[in-house]
């Protein structure tokens, strides 16, 4: 899909069509998080990390788990 680069304002932007916003459940006004990787632009909802984050944090407390509970002592 080729998208176009607009001037909003002093910005510039990218217009998602309405099926991209559908197929996600994206609407306006919602974030999203933009991550660059070898000549990659990769977006992702704000949610989307979130989940991601909560998830890195769920396999550190299983590793480390009689760790923590010592320290909870």
């Amino acid at each position: 899909m080729n998208l176009v680069l607009r001037k909003i304002g002093n910005s510039v932007g990218v217009i998602l069509p309405k099926e991209i916003l559908d197929r996600f459940g994206l609407k306006e006004g919602d974030s999203l998080n933009l991550d660059t990787t070898e000549g990659i632009l990769e977006l992702r909802s704000s949610e989307d990390e979130f989940a991601h984050q909560v998830e890195i944090g769920r396999k550190f407390m299983d590793k480390y788990k009689v760790a923590l509970q010592k320290l909870a002592e």
